[in-house]
């Protein structure tokens, strides 16, 4: 099984590029996202997922890990095939995916092409716990349950705010009073906040 590559980028297009790794050329699909970070020729190493049918072996690269992860777990959901889930990467970042999953945004996640409201509580039902509390990751690799930078974290926490009823002006201030504080999860800062908001 191949999970990673490292070449001489040779053919870059939307939705799959082409390594050379010493004189062999292989062919990967790719999200957006991947596409827009890599250059346009030149060295690239890309994190593989290699995946078998019946009738063919394709691989799927991935400029992070955290990515690659994403969309194995995507891939575990029944009726989640590859290119759906390369099409959800495409179009949300994957902090972005991590804490809609996290949050249960399913209106988020319907925003998606081809994912409709069923599908996407089927994906926060079936990938909400393996997926973890965004914000609570312990150590320093990266990996699906990786910790948000805090201005990520405010993010969703304002998000959430609004989403309770409270106004964004007054939500955002009482995000910003709270002193940071390395480590702390999600969950936290939303209580933290509501403490403010409710005095």
């Amino acid at each position: 099984m191949i999970a990673l590559l490292s070449g001489q980028l040779v053919s870059k297009q939307v939705s799959q590029i082409i390594v050379d790794v010493g004189g062999v050329g292989y062919r990967l699909m790719i999200p957006l996202s991947t596409f827009y970070a890599l250059p346009d020729e030149g060295p690239v190493r890309v994190h593989v997922h290699t995946h078998v049918r019946e009738d063919a072996i394709l691989l799927f690269g991935f400029l992070t890990p955290v990515e690659k992860e994403l969309f194995i777990l995507l891939l575990s959901v029944s009726g989640i095939g590859p290119k759906v889930a390369l099409n959800i990467l495409s179009q949300l970042p994957a902090e972005e995916l991590r804490g809609a999953l996290a949050r249960g945004d399913a209106q988020r996640l319907a925003t998606v092409p081809g994912i409709g409201k069923k599908t996407a509580e089927r994906l926060i039902l079936e990938l909400r716990e393996k997926i973890g509390p965004v914000g609570h990751s312990e150590g320093p690799g990266l990996s699906v349950a990786d910790r948000q930078t805090t201005s990520d974290m405010r993010d969703d926490a304002l998000s959430a705010l609004v989403n309770l009823g409270y106004k964004e002006n007054l939500s955002r201030k009482a995000l910003e009073s709270l002193a940071p504080q390395p480590g702390v999860g999600l969950e936290e800062i939303l209580k933290q906040a509501l403490k403010i908001l409710m005095r």
